[in-house]
């Protein structure tokens, strides 16, 4: 069953040098419950692409659809306030930078995407960052602040962030780009038990082609186009 659906999406943005095309013409159909990656180098297209799906930035023609309880939603039909709020409660994101606030604990920085989705309560919403703390097996770190724990660590951190409002789709910006091998494998096992074991639909995009039969499916992007389509195995069992 197709969850996301992208037409005929183009970006353009306005450089001094004249318009630079981000993405071109670009149609994807993502089903539940896959494991998409996108490939590419850097500056073809693949940050771009997720703020197209997620709603962060806007495109400049095309249309991006969410399925959702059997019905279609134009992301960027709606306010960007409006689109704000359905992104906090619908869809997870995670970055390579972590993003994680300094000052907040652990558990502090996973419930307070929950607060701002207007579904925050003190002890259950404590209680679900100590269940994904525990999902990352980080529970013990729970009160410390992000500086006292590793960048893997901290990327587990911010995957749970994402899932705070129990999303059905989660999208990743490059998680493992900064991480070192080990600590990238356990990333992507995180990933895969999230697709296998909770349902979750997620895209990630990475420049590592090497990555490429860690996804149930992939696609190569360049130059703001989509080339190639490779199905897997859907990860190392």
């Amino acid at each position: 069953m197709t969850i996301i659906e992208l037409r005929e999406l183009n970006k353009t943005y306005s450089t001094a040098a004249g318009d630079f095309m981000a993405l071109k013409d670009v149609n994807l159909k993502v089903n539940a419950g896959e494991f998409l990656g996108i490939v590419g180098k850097s500056g073809a297209g693949k940050s771009t692409l997720l703020n197209m799906i997620n709603g962060v930035d806007e495109l400049s023609s095309g249309e991006v659809f969410v399925h959702t309880d059997g019905k279609a939603l134009s992301v960027h039909d709606m306010s960007e306030d409006a689109r704000a709020l359905w992104r906090g409660q619908n869809m997870g994101v995670v970055y390579q930078s972590f993003q994680l606030l300094p000052m907040l604990t652990l558990v502090e920085n996973i419930t307070l995407p929950m607060d701002f989705s207007n579904n925050f309560h003190p002890r259950k919403s404590r209680d679900r960052a100590m269940e994904l703390l525990q999902l990352m097996e980080l529970e013990e770190h729970a009160n410390k602040l992000p500086a006292f724990i590793s960048g893997g660590q901290q990327q587990r951190v911010a995957i749970a962030r994402a899932l705070a409002n129990d999303p059905q789709i989660l999208v990743a910006d490059e998680p493992t780009g900064s991480l070192d091998s080990i600590t990238a494998d356990h990333i992507f096992d995180v990933f895969e038990h999230l697709v296998r074991d909770q349902g979750k639909t997620i895209i990630m995009v990475t420049h590592d082609m090497g990555l490429a039969n860690r996804f149930s499916r992939s696609l190569t992007i360049a130059d703001g186009e989509l080339l190639i389509e490779t199905e897997s195995s859907g990860g190392r069992k």
